[in-house]
């Protein structure tokens, strides 16, 4: 009751009011049955737009850290995503891969669509990153198609730390669904699931345009922080202050 709430009268029409999203196949979406939508991650905003513009309805795995804040603005954004049935997935610890796996094919079993990041996270400079194996596992495990995904302009409109989007237009492109039902039984091979994964991010990435780092996003931003760091402590003719 409260997804279709939100989605019809509350959140999703002001969504379509303030982003104007222009959407490109979504044809591509099957009216029935179980599949993962896998795209890409730039904004907040995208956990709510891409719900807002699908017919059916999606479940994302959201970190548990939406469920867990403190105060008042913990508690109604903890209320919010149990409202619209997302599913909290604890990120740390040795066996959260495997908890998040567990999660999404629960949700693929009762033919439902399940939306997700397959970076892992957002994007903190725009750039399209390697992907983690998870979402392999699941499509691999369930035998379902996984529907490339990418959000264009989100980022520009509401960059991370921008608490408030910019007005402005999006767009949002649906991929053919991609089968890959020619890894049956390889579902616990890594390198199986590395390619699958890598033709998911390669379909994102053509949608999207974006440009393409082959490395975790994590990682990346570590290393661009220690860049920064190391720069700061150097003086102007290369030494130490």
């Amino acid at each position: 009751m409260f997804y279709h709430l939100f989605k019809y009268v509350l959140l999703g029409p002001l969504l379509r009011l303030y982003f104007r999203p222009r959407i490109e196949g979504l044809e591509n979406v099957p009216e029935e049955g179980a599949a993962i939508v896998a795209g890409n991650h730039l904004s907040v905003s995208d956990h709510f737009l891409m719900p807002a513009i699908v017919p059916r309805r999606i479940t994302f795995l959201a970190k548990a850290e939406y469920f867990t804040g403190p105060g008042l603005k913990g508690r109604l954004t903890a209320a919010f995503f149990r409202s619209v049935g997302q599913i909290p997935v604890d990120r740390s610890g040795k066996g959260a891969g495997q908890a998040a796996i567990d999660e999404g094919l629960g949700v693929l079993r009762k033919e439902e669509l399940l939306g997700i990041y397959p970076e892992g996270t957002r994007s903190h400079d725009g750039r399209l990153y390697k992907g983690r194996v998870g979402v392999a596992a699941m499509a691999l495990q369930a035998g379902v198609p996984v529907i490339p995904c990418a959000m264009v302009g989100t980022f520009e409109l509401q960059p991370p730390g921008r608490k408030m989007p910019r007005f402005g237009r999006v767009t949002i492109r649906f991929g053919d669904p991609l089968d890959f039902s020619r890894y049956a039984g390889l579902e616990r091979e890594r390198t199986a699931l590395r390619a699958v994964t890598d033709e998911i991010i390669h379909e994102i990435l053509q949608l999207s345009g974006q440009e393409y780092v082959d490395l975790y996003a994590p990682d990346a931003k570590a290393a661009q922080a220690q860049e920064r760091t190391g720069r700061g402590g150097r003086r102007g003719d290369g030494t130490k202050p």
